[in-house]
């Protein structure tokens, strides 16, 4: 068939169709007009007259359940917003012009074209990945572990191929976060001097680095969504995404507190876990012998552990972080944790942020009734995302009653209520839904956030000088996210 006897074809539909009456089909003299309506549009199947039309009946309503897997409403700026989507669904189901024996199962899976050699190769390059990084910090620690050999004999520090101390303590902070802390009273030693031998070829190394960021900031802006290979775990992500920018004095400290909370559906805290670290920074070597005056306002029974070259009894007894040795300086240009915190309770009373689903059956399917409360006032939690699992195969969900906003995923088959701020002038809010369902399939519902309130009230109020006890200019970092929030 010809472009324009098609277009001819479609151009008469309008003129043939009787509106006031309950036909699903119109016939001219060569072809047949099977339709149904949606809303308000039409889905148009047209055939030869010789076509069996209980099987084109059947074909339009296959074509009609795809839409919604698609397109959230059936208007015509969402169906032009999806129409490549539907495209490749609608040749899944025709092919040829004759009728493919498939289901909404099938197109789904074939659309998605799911390949389980790409998840080989890409597991396979994640553990070659994984262990390129493990070798990376065992050389930093064989070079950290010669440098030191070197300076306790009084011998001249070898430059280990041009790579600066900074670099590898900067490139291995989480692997020496122990590191038995430098003196600074011994003499500082040149590193050896670099052989003029031409162009570094180590310079090629980050400028290849630097066409893989390039290559990947090109594949963000195209709507790509690119996940680093250590991410695990999908809450992991929220790690990424919540550092903004910061104005960092001299003496910087980064507190970062984590959750993993499990609740019941019927009610009940079954497991409540909450690890907390202040990670002091001094980029200036003058400030490293500073003490930090520590706030501990938490009531709810926080076990706290002071790193091991920390006064453990300075810090009982007057709740300031120093160096057992006050003589020696903290690290310079290195993140070192020098105290952490853990709470664990299955106390309901300590939940940070409630969250009440109640799936009932009605005729159609489930009525979905989900609702949160903010439990901890002096919290303010934002981007926050409620998951809430659908079954699959059932089309959108029909929402009611909403505060904040959702997103309908209908290739993961989830509904996402995102509330941008949750705090005490907006404490509690609800989401009503219904869908074809059963209530077990409505859980577990997962909870994401970020916050730049830490839960346990432990602050660093000063920092001061040992010397003299002046004080010094500092800046603070407040990190509370999730490791994991699910209601089974």
């Amino acid at each position: 068939m010809t472009r324009t006897r098609i277009e001819g074809l479609l151009a008469a539909f309008p003129k043939l169709m009787n509106t006031g009456k309950q036909h699903t089909f119109v016939e001219t003299e060569s072809v047949r007009y099977v339709y149904q309506p949606m809303e308000k549009l039409y889905m148009v199947l047209i055939t030869t007259k010789n076509s069996n039309i209980l099987e084109d009946l059947e074909t339009l309503r296959l074509f009609s359940r795809v839409i919604p897997e698609y397109c959230r409403a059936l208007e015509e700026n969402e169906i032009s917003d999806h129409c490549f989507d539907l495209i490749f669904a609608f040749d899944e189901i025709v092919a040829l012009g004759y009728r493919e024996n498939v289901n909404l199962a099938q197109i789904r899976t074939f659309t998605e074209m799911d390949s389980h050699e790409e998840k080989v190769f890409r597991a396979v390059r994640e553990t070659q990945e994984r262990e390129a990084k493990a070798e990376m910090r065992r050389k930093a620690k064989e070079l950290q572990q010669a440098r030191r050999d070197a300076e306790r004999q009084g011998k001249k520090a070898p430059g280990f191929g041009g790579f600066g101390s900074s670099t590898v303590s900067g490139g291995s902070t989480a692997a020496m976060i122990t590191e038995t802390i430098i003196e600074t009273d011994k003499p500082k030693v040149a590193p050896a001097p670099a052989r003029p031998s031409g162009p570094s070829k180590a310079l090629k190394l980050g400028a290849k680095g630097k066409e893989v960021d390039n290559f990947v900031d090109k594949l963000k802006s195209e709507g790509e969504t690119i996940m680093s290979s250590n991410m695990g775990r999908r809450t992991s992500e929220s790690t990424k995404v919540y550092v903004p920018p910061i104005n960092m004095e001299s003496v910087h400290m980064k507190i970062e507190e984590k959750i993993t909370l499990t609740c019941g559906r019927d009610g009940g805290l079954q497991n409540m876990e909450l690890h907390g670290m202040i990670m002091l920074r001094i980029s200036d070597d003058k400030f490293g012998r500073i003490r930090l005056h520590v706030e501990n306002e938490d009531k709810k029974g926080v076990q706290l552990q002071t790193h091991p070259n920390v006064d453990k009894k300075l810090f009982t007894s007057e709740s300031l972080i120093g160096l057992k040795n006050p003589e020696k300086s903290f690290p310079v240009n290195s993140d070192v944790g020098v105290l952490k915190w853990r709470l664990q309770t299955t106390e309901e009373s300590f939940i940070p942020l409630t969250i009440n689903c109640w799936p009932s059956e009605s005729g159609n399917g489930c009525d979905v009734n989900i609702e949160y409360e903010l439990q901890e006032d002096n919290l303010e939690l934002n981007d926050v995302v409620i998951t809430i699992p659908l079954p699959s195969g059932v089309g959108a969900p029909v929402i009611g009653e909403l505060d904040g906003e959702y997103r309908h995923d209908s290739r993961r088959n989830t509904l996402e209520w995102c509330l941008p701020v949750i705090d005490a002038k907006n404490k509690s809010g609800s989401l009503e839904f219904s869908i074809a369902g059963q209530p077990n399939d409505f859980f577990p519902v997962q909870v994401s956030f970020i916050s730049k309130k830490n839960y346990c009230n432990i602050q660093v109020t000063k920092v001061t000088q040992v010397d003299g006890n002046s004080p010094v200019r500092f800046s603070t970092e407040t990190t509370f996210l999730v490791d994991k929030y699910e209601i089974l």
